[in-house]
């Protein structure tokens, strides 16, 4: 997998995703909702490992001692095409990234943070929403499910971008694909976290023949960086969703911004909190900016 640059709006344009539109009224009263996955709203941190250390998520820590994130993503491996079948294809850095597990792993999960293992379209025809039958989209699923029992995952992610559905002779998305790969993945994965970036064909696919989406996966968020979004997934109350995401690399992030989407966050009742690229150097003013709103304590860099 090549260097991805992740999505991002400029903020006060209104742009909204292509997956879907944008419900209004993000800022009214929280509606009632379970109690949160965790025992808090989820902080999340998309590291891009061609180029950053996963450890970087355990570098931040509140005043308490605990974890400033709680769940760190590797991103990512692929959804490849091998001219007949999906496969699940694993780059050189997010390989060793796996095999370094005792080094690059388990110290965050010794902390608290769940590491979960994005699964990203690779330009190849091959994504989540054109698997041929139920029985194609279980044997990727189980594929997926044998590495994250392998290394001692917390769960994977599911991102449905650069799929390029039709490249290779590939069919085009159908209604039945995306609600298979989820339904098998809970089955093969049923005390791991599942996690969706709510973009691309699947987004648009969340309901078939009575099953939902969003009754089987543990959190979804909002794809694009610098907004505050929150998209429909059926079944899926607030609490389990993130309608602010920020790329901490970004010249243009804010601690402002970030700021006011994290107390947005609180009162519209929302369940996670999405960042990416969380750089080597100090960002604890981009990190405290949100954790003050969302646990009540700036975060300290080690």
């Amino acid at each position: 997998m090549t260097h991805i640059s992740r999505r991002s709006v400029l903020t006060g344009l209104g742009v909204l995703a292509a997956s879907g539109s944008a419900s209004a009224g993000l800022a009214g009263p929280a509606s009632a909702a379970p109690e949160r996955l965790l025992d808090r709203i989820a902080s999340v941190a998309y590291i891009e490992v061609n180029t950053n250390s996963l450890l970087n998520a355990g570098r931040y820590t509140l005043d308490d001692g605990s974890p400033a994130f709680d769940i760190a993503v590797i991103f990512a491996a692929n959804i490849n095409y091998d001219g007949t079948n999906a496969y699940l294809s694993l780059n050189e850095n997010v390989q060793r990234v796996l095999d370094e597990a005792d080094t690059c792993i388990r110290p965050l999960q010794e902390k608290g943070i769940k590491v979960v293992l994005s699964v990203l379209g690779n330009h190849q025809g091959a994504g989540f929403a054109n698997f041929p039958t139920p029985k194609a989209a279980d044997a990727f699923a189980q594929q997926v499910a044998q590495v994250v029992c392998r290394y001692g995952l917390d769960g994977v992610d599911l991102d449905d971008e650069w799929a390029e559905y039709g490249a290779n002779g590939t069919s085009q998305p159908n209604d039945f694909s995306f609600v298979a790969l989820v339904g098998s993945l809970r089955k093969r994965l049923p005390n791991r976290l599942l996690t969706f970036y709510v973009i691309g064909p699947s987004a648009e696919r969340l309901e078939h023949e009575g099953t939902r989406v969003g009754d089987l996966i543990d959190y979804a968020w909002n794809p694009y960086y610098g907004a505050y979004n929150e998209y429909d997934v059926p079944g899926l109350p607030r609490s389990q969703y993130g309608a602010a995401a920020f790329d901490l690399s970004s010249a243009s992030t804010s601690p402002e911004q970030v700021r006011e989407y994290a107390e947005r966050t609180v009162q519209d009742g929302f369940g996670a909190f999405v960042t990416y690229q969380l750089p080597e150097e100090d960002t604890s003013e981009l990190v405290s900016a949100f954790t003050e709103p969302l646990y009540g304590s700036p975060a300290s860099f080690a």
